[in-house]
């Protein structure tokens, strides 16, 4: 066999992988390939919901922009251009609208005055945020009924400022949201806010404190909702929407970090978990921008040689993607391994790095 025909025959397995990846609108590989059709002409992001095209008429490309510069259009279905699930004008109009007036109780009449058809505002809101609009804009009008409470106002002033008439209506709205009643929430000291962050690979959920970032994890992650439910119970905390300094700081970093600009992340990290959890975790942070080990050289870097699968169960159980760089430790013979956002991002980020890592003199 020639070094050729061995070459092809790689590349015909990644495009099947690639291929299989556009029939199953797996959305782990969004900005890992975009795929051209021949027979239409157009180029589509992984998860477009368009009928498939063949695999003899596809061709896949790394960035929208090699697919242009083949002369396909973009789909005017998956809008590849934009980023994935990135917020429609209608979300981020009522967004705005909440935060202008979080105190307000939308009712149906108020959709039809803006035009807007209400089964289109809780699809579109149920699918961003997993909750609908009426249950976002009443965690938002929580969270600042609990800020009141803790200042020391009266739970009945507080129900009637957030626009509820009946205090049994609001002490339950109230417990479902923050897991339990008013009075026992006047001197809780923990409320944590998560916030939704579009990206290159596919929307990430931050969630932190005033003080420091707790979790910055893909959506699409396997069991994400228990990690919530985990951290909630770690710092017996409710969590509302919201944004923080933290949150703000990893918003202005991210995109610093994909356009391979930002090399080190300076926003402040709440490590929760056990000792050995959180060494493991340090050690990460020490693996330099570009670079990659192995479990056994993290387990030899700890002082724990034989401790490998402790060391790869410790990397799974980190909470923040990307700045706790566990997508940086590989196995011994040069796999991947195994990455929670999906082997697909995983190499993705290896490449990425790799690519702008600054070259040594």
């Amino acid at each position: 066999m020639t070094l050729l025909s061995a070459f092809k025959m790689l590349e015909e397995k990644k495009n099947k992988e690639l291929y299989n990846a556009l029939l199953e609108k797996d959305p782990s590989y969004e900005g890992i390939f975009y795929v051209g059709v021949k027979t239409t002409g157009v180029f589509c992001r992984p998860t477009c919901t368009a009928r498939k095209p063949k695999f003899e008429n596809c061709e896949f490309y790394k960035t929208a922009q090699e697919a242009l510069l083949a002369a396909f259009r973009p789909c005017k279905r998956c809008q590849p251009l934009l980023h994935p699930d990135q917020a429609s004008k209608l979300i981020l109009t009522l967004v705005n609208a909440i935060e202008n007036n979080p105190e307000k109780r939308w009712k149906d009449q108020d959709f039809r005055d803006m035009g807007v058809d209400t089964s289109t505002v809780r699809r579109q809101f149920k699918k961003r945020f997993g909750m609908t609009f009426v249950a976002y804009a009443r965690a938002r009008r929580m969270g600042i009924a609990l800020k009141q409470i803790r200042r020391g106002e009266s739970v009945i002033s507080t129900q009637l400022g957030t626009g509820y008439e009946s205090s049994s209506g609001f002490r339950d709205a109230f417990s479902k949201i923050m897991g339990a009643p008013p009075t026992g929430f006047a001197q809780h000291p923990n409320v944590l806010k998560a916030s939704w962050i579009d990206t290159p690979l596919g929307p990430m959920l931050a969630v932190s404190d005033e003080e420091a970032l707790h979790l910055l994890e893909f959506v699409e992650r396997r069991g994400l909702e228990r990690e919530i439910e985990r951290l909630r119970f770690q710092t017996k905390s409710a969590i509302i929407p919201g944004e923080t300094s933290p949150i703000n700081s990893i918003k202005k970093e991210l995109p610093l970090y994909f356009e391979g600009l930002l090399k080190e992340f300076k926003t402040p990290l709440r490590l929760l978990g056990s000792p050995f959890q959180k060494l493991v975790w340090e050690e990460l942070l020490r693996i330099p921008y570009g670079e990659t080990r192995s479990y056994a050289d993290q387990s030899q870097s700890i002082g724990k040689p034989s401790a490998c699968r402790a060391v790869a169960n410790a990397n799974g159980a980190n909470q923040l993607a990307i700045v706790i760089p566990c997508h940086r430790i590989i196995n011994s013979n040069g796999d991947l391994g195994g990455y929670g956002g999906g082997i697909a991002r995983k190499q993705w980020l290896i490449d990425h790095e790799a690519k702008n890592k600054e070259p040594k003199i």
